[in-house]
């Protein structure tokens, strides 16, 4: 049996029927401020998208949009500066912005130098 999902004590049934002003209640306080001063331009248009045709797969750059209940099950291509990365938005997600999920920098390993390297760049020391 699944578990239930709650988000600060509130069922996602309950979520879904709330309003974006009582959810941002329940939200850290710079989602609340963000939440009350508006959404930009390119962040009603991905809702209106989204509300148009939830099944359809949307592609888009605004990773500082705030995920909503109305969200869940929603397929997303995010823009991470080089690729569209796939999401399926998930009720744990429900707070959180889209760039949190599709990552802009990768880790990274260093090694040996390249081919490039100068000499005093290759030199390794033994401690």
């Amino acid at each position: 049996m699944p578990k239930e999902f709650y988000f600060r004590g509130i069922k996602l049934e309950e979520l879904k029927k709330m309003s974006i002003d009582e959810f941002s209640k329940l939200l850290n306080a710079k989602e609340r401020r963000t939440i009350k001063r508006g959404f930009t331009l390119q962040q009603k248009k991905l809702l209106e998208r989204i509300r148009k045709e939830p099944e359809k797969f949307h592609k888009t750059h605004v990773r500082d949009m705030i995920i909503l209940p109305e969200m869940i099950s929603v397929k997303l291509g995010v823009f991470n500066g080089r690729e569209w990365t796939n999401l399926v938005i998930s009720p744990e997600m429900v707070g959180h912005r889209l760039g949190e999920f599709a990552f802009a920098t990768q880790h990274v390993k260093h090694s040996a130098p390249g081919v490039g390297a100068t000499r005093g760049s290759k030199h390794i020391p033994m401690k």
